[in-house]
């Protein structure tokens, strides 16, 4: 039912509570072109904004033949971000994909029929990146967000993480390479306008089973 690039057990998630694992604090930036270089880049309008395509890579001494390998065009569509109880859902409708992108409580205990008390962080699990194509996120209603981000590199860990806050005047474009997550909105319901390459690869790390931890990340 939802896509979980890391394949954790959803159903059986380990604690903070036991010691089970811990909370990782990931620091928080306020988003701009200067703290955003080499992470992406502040798009002002959205409809004129670009999403960026790779080539694929040159597999053997033989190039790739130019104009191939970046034609797979464009996909474009809504991403709806909701907070259920302590439980955060996000649909993408541009590829059909529904996530649980983090809990607002001890994820191993954390339900969707009970209010969230705390809303000030959320925690995380995963995150990945698409080695063949950039992403653009733009805010409908200019509703603020938290964008989780790290620069590309497929050694990374909790430490590379920021948490970029967006206040919802702009979109945002994530880089072809750059780890990240679906947008956390600061909002209990947000809508985003969502551009991405309609044939993209995701890998992805699981910081639970690679690094014992959840990463926390700031919205308030």
């Amino acid at each position: 039912m939802f896509s979980n690039f890391a394949e954790i057990d959803m159903a059986a998630l380990p604690s903070i509570a036991d010691g089970t694992v811990c909370a990782h604090r990931v620091r928080r930036v306020v988003a701009s072109s200067e703290t955003l270089r080499g992470y992406g880049h502040v798009v002002p309008d959205y409809a004129h904004g670009k999403v960026e395509i790779v080539t694929w890579p040159q597999p053997g001494w033989r190039p790739v033949v130019p104009g191939t390998g970046n034609e797979g065009g464009i996909v474009e569509d809504r991403f709806v971000m909701e907070r259920r109880g302590e439980v955060q859902h996000a649909v993408n409708h541009a590829v059909g994909r529904s996530y649980i992108t983090g809990w607002f409580a001890d994820p191993a205990t954390a339900s969707e029929h009970r209010a969230a008390t705390d809303t000030s962080r959320i925690y995380t699990h995963e995150a990945n990146y698409h080695p063949d194509g950039g992403q653009i996120f733009g805010p409908r209603d200019g509703a603020p967000f938290v964008a989780l981000l790290a620069r590309p590199g497929d050694s990374i860990t909790p430490d590379d993480f920021v948490a970029f806050h967006c206040d919802g005047t702009f979109s945002l474009h994530i880089d072809p390479g750059v780890w990240h997550q679906p947008v956390f909105p600061t909002r209990p319901r947000a809508e985003f306008d969502n551009k991405q390459g309609r044939v993209h690869a995701c890998i992805a790390v699981d910081f639970v089973t690679e690094f014992g931890c959840y990463l926390e990340v700031p919205l308030a």
